[in-house]
């Protein structure tokens, strides 16, 4: 298995809230004590931090489920549950957090040592002693605390970078990338010597510049040929694109064509193609450069690139080529940040309700009803008639006459049947 990897999906649960307590105070010589049932804790909250030391999603191969501890229950003597124990899932900069269920973008890590909370934890429950009144002195009925949902993500870890050096295979990305910083990727003379991408920092000026040698594209990249999906990704970030062509023409290809067929992939993945470019052709060393450059300059006169002529192997040219690219950036914008497409922090409320026929049958569905029902105690009359009352609160029986019940229709809550009364 690879150490590198980019792409992951994981589940994530906060905790639920506490069950209220249902209880009485009880003392030697105190007849009626009233109700004194305390409060369920707030489920753990989720948060993810961003670890600089992080540079992998490996570790979620091997541990993809995160759930947050739930609330206690509360108990007599007006005691309040345990609040649960938050979790903290640590990711790389860079990581990308989808719904996997819309695609949407959950959250962007992408400052180093930054904390967001991704969800919240479920309320805790009310105690007995929040329903006592002047005519309803022992409610023996409680609030169940609020269940959170499981929620699957997506994690992208797309490279930070200010420049993406870009190319077909074997053109000299990683031998640029080992010369002008102090990275040191793995070299070699055939295909796809590089597999993820290797970061390093050009000082210049006083100002550091990150550099992504990105992995080796080939023709049809963009529609997941090879690892191009896997190597695209690493390019989304990045402000000013590094072109390397072999202007040599070393392995039969032609440069000019190789030129279009990136640029193309590059189109066909996003708007890759309008990313500002720097054409660096490479191998000046060797036999043929020269024709082949004079080709590809006026190739490309009419898109206002600008071309620079080096030679990686011996390091001729690449002053000129550092400059510019200095220059470039000092006016382009920062780093691509992910803005939130949805936001799942915030546990949504149980108001929820549909109402369904069955054959003659209103039934109401929804997790409204399903929270509601945990709250009654069916065996006692104060909390039936906090039942009925509650529902006309939440509109159900609004939204039962709309259906056409009328008085004497059948209403069935779960495995509860009742007649309508308006």
């Amino acid at each position: 298995m690879s150490n590198f990897v980019d792409r992951v999906k994981i589940t994530c649960k906060a905790g639920n809230g506490g069950n209220g307590a249902v209880s009485f105070h009880r003392e030697k010589f105190v007849t009626n004590g009233g109700p004194d049932g305390g409060d369920g804790g707030h489920g753990g909250d989720i948060y993810v931090y961003t670890d600089p030391n992080m540079h992998t999603l490996l570790d979620f191969r091997f541990k993809s489920k995160y759930t947050a501890e739930n609330g206690g229950g509360g108990a007599g003597g007006r005691c309040s549950g345990k609040r649960g124990e938050s979790l903290t899932i640590k990711v790389p900069p860079g990581t990308v957090f989808r719904d996997a269920e819309t695609g949407l973008v959950v959250a962007d890590m992408d400052t180093p040592g930054e904390t967001r909370l991704l969800l919240k934890g479920g309320r805790g429950g009310w105690g007995n002693m929040h329903f006592a009144t002047p005519t309803r002195q022992a409610p023996n009925f409680a609030k169940p605390g609020t269940k959170t949902e499981i929620h699957t993500f997506l994690l992208e870890l797309k490279t930070i970078a200010d420049v993406g050096l870009v190319g077909y295979p074997n053109v000299g990305k990683s031998t640029l990338l080992s010369v002008v910083t102090s990275a040191k990727p793995k070299i070699g003379n055939y295909h796809f010597t590089t597999l993820t991408p290797n970061l390093g920092i050009v000082r210049r000026h006083g100002e550091d510049i990150v550099l992504a040698d990105i992995p080796g594209l080939i023709e049809g990249a963009s529609e997941g040929a090879g690892l191009g999906h896997d190597f695209l990704r690493h390019v989304d970030r990045t402000r000013l694109l590094l072109h390397l062509v072999d202007i040599a023409g070393s392995e039969e290809r032609d440069p000019v064509a190789d030129y279009e067929q990136i640029n193309h992939e590059l189109e066909n993945y996003g708007d890759l193609a309008s990313r500002p470019q720097i054409l660096v052709c490479n191998k000046m060393d060797l036999t043929g450069a020269g024709e082949n450059l004079e080709r590809i300059r006026r190739h490309v006169e009419s898109k206002g690139i600008p071309v620079f002529a080096i030679s990686a192997a011996t390091h001729e040219g690449l002053e000129p080529l550092l400059d510019c690219m200095e220059n470039m950036l000092r006016d382009l914008p920062p780093i691509q940040h992910y803005e939130p497409e949805t936001s799942l922090e915030e546990v949504k409320s149980p108001d929820n309700f549909t109402i369904e026929m069955d054959g003659s049958v209103y039934v109401v569905v929804g997790s409204a009803m399903d929270h509601l029902l945990d709250s009654v105690n069916f065996d006692d009359d104060e909390s039936i008639n906090w039942f009925h009352r509650s529902l006309r609160r939440l509109g159900v029986i609004d939204a039962l006459r709309e259906a056409g019940a009328v008085e004497g229709s059948t209403v069935r809550i779960a495995d509860i049947e009742f007649d309508f009364v308006d």
